[in-house]
């Protein structure tokens, strides 16, 4: 009959199994065939889109070659490679899934030429199409597809030249990564014809692999190959809770619900330090990357899951172990369970070892098929599918390595492999919850990331990005010393619960808290900490009886850049829409007395009518010289008088027209336009969210919201209230024990301010440049300590101000964050500052440098826990009647020149921000502090700039221009003769 090739005995037993040419073209399906079948068809049966397509794209890179070679060499292959052409279906009379070669038909393969797909992005377009799109026919054998692309619209419409694209799509129940070689290899001899081919009938196929595999499975002898697994995949899953598989977040615990395949992904590169420390701790403990990268993998997923110390992830093997099976074209991988048990108090440099003798002991057992090493467990009914894939791919075996493939397809005509990208990892798919691919290449030391996770647990892409953050800084904190501060050595011997998931810049407590819409609270509410602050200051620190100066008005002012114009119609209409969405504009602070508490109310439409009033005011005024509109513009400014928070006016919109009010009511070059805010319900990251709704509304003509479901301030200022914060109450409590809040630092006053005197809020400024020379050493020395600007200049502020008071040692400053500790608020307009104490305890005898690391550390701790309000650190000190540290504060500000933030889009019109500065008389400004020192950072110029402002009901002008004087003499000591000053004590600087 037939020629057959000799068999070949690849198991030993009491009966060696052999790979054999059957030349049958029905069989039970293999496990792998199955395990596919299975998941697709259960698990991903309502996707609208296919997760299994595997893509093999290839460019015309020299000659050309026509299309129907391409497809009759195709055919060839099909011919050739039986896998290209079964069917894969379940046989309910014989209750089982079986797989049917199909005969060559010219329906048996997808094909589709495509022309003029000439840009990058249509390109990008096309590939992630076929990645996904459904083109197959398992049941009936159609598992590949052909797709010839043409870049240019013109042309010969009959062959591929320099740059078009032959794509193959098959179907993963056909093809595996390791199948890549053997099919281009199958298709470049097709292309030279089939002289060098052997009958279908003389080699084995993929359909004999599976007769293989069947009476590997079906020997029942205890010693067999697959008995052995067995015994080992059941003691390893023994006990294994398969409901916690789904855990990854909160309150996804199903495990029988449906996938809707799709997912967000993202790539990274790890940090070179990092990979080089990987690499040699590798080497030095005698551990595969493998083991090292799996067992980072597993503290990552231990700390995203609150330390659920049973894991287990799925692995892919290729499952190729017999000669024969390398150069066949199929699906062979199989799905291993690598489960741990985590010894949380135990060292990452122990959990290593565990894994890597985890790794040794499965690789042994690695032939038995996923459904057989979960049905000890009474899984495989439901074919269940693993929650966390860890995949690990040197650089030989990843798809990186295809770039190289070169394939001769006629004479003169070569094509080669084409990945502008990985499309395997990022095509909006996701087979499972979540995967984490790391390919290693050990020749450029570098390790390439991704990180792809189901959008059925995961909503959004950032969720995604910040979760291979938080796994960058796991591996930061165990092979980066600089981040704990102990040398390489010694962080393998931090315990595994002491990593931390939370970003540097992150806040820990207040990840726990949840914001939401809360429908029990209608339109009242206590007022947030950082209201009752402002509220308080303008009572308490100056008078409210008689208020010269306001201090907490927030004007903006826009004029429109030449050849723009605006409907003042519509802006009207807009800013009712604005007004309407964002309570904040509308929300009174009154103290309740029966309550003792500051209270918030928004102000409705139904208040404004039964009282008459108005939610906002929007004036009109004219002015034709530059005295009269810099009087309004002052008025804007300090008038104490344009707001009434007790009835909810904290909101206006000021239109200045030059000269006259046009009839037509379009604001036009001469024109100005002011938006002007009250602090206690209005910060300056609320301007963002107002300039894009001012510029929605006004061209749109609307607002969408839910007015149901939206977050408000007053939802935030209420669950604020309720956050326990414990952690941040410790820190505090710790970091100012024994700190005099209450006793002012001894600057050189020129007077005393009495104890029952109010602030005037009159003040006085300085600025002085630091030069380029005087810059440039600044910006290097923090640079070379790895220092941040910010807490650079915060260094020098403290060493100038034990200079300035004559020596004082523990000195407490106050400095302003912003708030907005979670993402969810960047979308509230209200106020959300919150001013926290900057204690520096400092050792006069210390060096510059050492101070400098001190102060850097406290700073980041402080920021860490800035979300703490200022009012619950005082409360921490019940005697302290005065915090006077506030008085004295730092600001840092980094900007440019021209910065894109002062320009503002309302529809098609551009509007630029005024700068300008309010000075209550020639020689006096508003100060809210008794003494600020602010540094500004030009990142255009990268050059700073110094400013300090102080209350004249303190200092005299005179008196500031000489601290200025010495503050300037004092830089450049420290930074331009730095080397003789570097080793100093600080005492020792004048």
């Amino acid at each position: 009959m037939f020629r057959k090739k000799k068999p070949t005995a690849v198991a030993t037993g009491r009966k060696a199994e052999q790979l054999i040419v059957s030349g049958r073209t029905e069989a039970v399906a293999s496990s792998a065939q199955q395990r596919i079948y299975m998941h697709e068809n259960i698990y991903f049966s309502g996707s609208d889109f296919s997760i299994y397509n595997t893509l093999v794209p290839l460019q015309i890179k020299r000659g050309s070659v026509s299309i129907e070679h391409i497809r009759l060499s195709l055919v060839s292959v099909i011919q050739q490679h039986t896998v290209l052409r079964t069917a894969v279906r379940f046989d309910p009379i014989r209750n089982r899934i079986e797989q049917n070669i199909q005969p060559v038909t010219d329906d048996i393969y997808s094909f589709q030429h495509s022309r003029g797909v000439s840009t990058l992005e249509q390109l990008d377009c096309l590939l992630t199409n076929e990645s996904t799109a459904n083109y197959f026919d398992v049941k009936n054998g159609k598992v590949l597809r052909c797709h010839v692309v043409q870049r240019l619209a013109e042309g010969h419409a009959d062959s591929l030249h320099e740059d078009d694209l032959i794509i193959f799509v098959i179907h993963h129940i056909a093809f595996d990564l390791s199948s890549y070689k053997p099919f281009l290899k199958a298709f470049e001899l097709a292309c030279w014809g089939n002289e060098y081919q052997e009958s279908v009938l003389t080699i084995p196929q993929y359909i004999d692999f599976a007769l293989y595999e069947q009476a590997l499975l079906a020997d029942r002898s205890p010693e067999s190959k697959m008995n052995k697994a067995r015994r080992f995949w059941a003691n390893l899953m023994h006990g294994y809770d398969w409901d916690r598989i789904r855990l990854l977040v909160p309150d996804e615990s199903q495990t029988d619900r449906h996938h809707s395949g799709r997912g967000y992904s993202t790539a990274f590169t790890i940090n070179q330090d990092v990979v080089n420390a990987m690499m040699l701790f590798s080497s030095t403990k005698n551990v595969t990357m493998f083991s090292l990268s799996l067992a980072c993998y597993y503290t990552f997923l231990f700390k995203l899951t609150n330390h659920n110390d049973d894991l287990c992830v799925v692995s892919s093997a290729a499952n190729r172990s017999e000669k024969e099976l390398q150069d066949m074209i199929g699906m062979f991988v199989n799905l291993l369970l690598y489960r741990i048990k985590i010894e949380p108090n135990n060292t990452f440099e122990h959990l290593v070892q565990q894994v890597q003798q985890l790794s040794n002991e499965i690789l042994v057992h690695a032939s038995l098929p996923y459904q057989q090493i979960i049905e000890s467990q009474g899984k495989r009914e439901n074919n269940i599918l693993p929650s966390a894939l860890f995949q690990y791919e040197s650089s030989l075996l990843s798809i990186t390595q295809k770039n190289s493939v070169e394939l001769t397809v006629s004479e003169g005509s070569v094509v080669s492999g084409y990945y502008d990208r990985d499309l395997n990892h990022q095509n909006g798919t996701s087979l499972f919850d979540m995967s984490f691919t790391i390919i290693h290449d050990h020749h450029t030391r570098s390790n390439e990331c991704f990180l792809n996770c189901s959008s059925d647990i995961f909503k959004h892409q950032d969720d995604v990005d910040l979760l291979s953050k938080r796994f960058q800084h796991i591996l930061t904190q165990l092979f980066c010393s600089s981040i704990v501060g102990e040398p390489i050595c010694d962080q393998y011997s931090i315990s595994i619960s002491n990593l931390s998931l939370n970003l540097p810049e992150e806040i820990g407590e207040t990840q726990k808290v949840i914001f939401h819409r809360l429908p029990t609270i209608a339109n009242e509410a206590s007022a947030s900490y950082a209201q009752a602050r402002i509220w308080l200051d303008e009572r308490i620190r100056f008078d409210p009886d008689k208020p010269q100066v306001a201090i907490y008005n927030m004007p903006f002012v826009y004029r429109l850049q030449p050849g723009h114009t605006l409907s003042i119609k519509q802006l009207y209409h807009a800013l009712h829409l604005i007004v309407n969405k964002h309570p904040s504009l509308h929300t009174s602070l009154r103290f309740d007395i029966q309550k003792n508490l500051l209270m918030q109310r928004v102000i409705t439409h139904e208040d404004k009518n039964n009282n008459s009033n108005n939610i906002f005011s929007i004036i009109e005024t004219t002015y034709e010289t530059d005295a009269q509109l810099n009087e309004i513009l002052h008025d804007e400014k300090r008038n104490p008088h344009l707001f009434d928070l007790a009835q909810g006016l904290v909101f206006r919109c000021h239109i200045i027209y030059y000269k006259q009010i046009p009839s037509d009511h379009i604001l036009s070059r001469k024109d100005l336009l002011i938006f002007n805010f009250h602090h206690a319900l209005f910060d300056f990251p609320s301007t963002k969210v107002f300039h894009h709704d001012l510029n929605q509304a006004y061209t749109t003509g609307q607002l969408l919201y839910d007015d149901n479901t939206n977050l408000r301030y007053l939802d935030y200022a209420v669950i604020e209230q309720q956050m326990p914060m414990t952690g941040a109450s410790m820190f505090w409590l710790d970091a100012l024990h024994n700190c005099k809040l209450d006793q002012s630092l001894s600057l050189p006053y020129d007077r005393y301010r009495l104890s029952n005197e109010h602030r005037t809020g009159r003040g006085t400024s300085i600025s002085f440049n630091f030069g380029q020379d005087l810059s440039h050493d600044f910006l290097i020395h923090a640079s070379l300590n790895n220092i941040s600007l910010e807490q650079l200049a915060l260094v020098i502020y403290y060493v100038f101000l034990f200079k300035l008071t004559n020596g004082e040692t523990d000195l407490c400053i106050g400095i302003n964050t912003d708030g907005r500790y979670r993402d969810e608020l960047n979308s509230i307009i209200g106020m959300f500052v919150n001013a926290i104490p900057l204690r520096c305890q400092l050792d006069p005898h210390l060096s510059f440098d050492k101070i400098t690391k001190h102060v850097q550390d406290n700073m980041i701790n402080c920021i860490k826990y800035s979300y703490f309000p200022l009012q619950r650190i005082l409360n921490q000190h019940p005697n302290i009647s005065n915090p006077v540290f506030l008085d004295t504060s730092f600001d840092f500000v980094s900007s440019m020149t021209k910065d894109e933030k002062d320009e503002i889009m309302i529809g098609d019109s551009r509007l630029s921000l005024l700068p300008y500065s309010i000075k209550i008389s020639e020689d006096e400004i508003m100060s809210k502090f008794d003494f600020i020192l602010s540094f500004q950072h030009d990142l255009n110029l990268n050059e700073l700039s110094c400013t300090i402002n102080a209350s004249l009901d303190l200092f005299t002008a005179e008196t500031i221009c000489i601290v200025a004087q010495r503050l300037q003499a004092m830089l450049h000591q420290q930074f331009i003769s730095f080397d003789c000053t570097a080793n100093k004590p600080v005492y020792e600087l004048s």
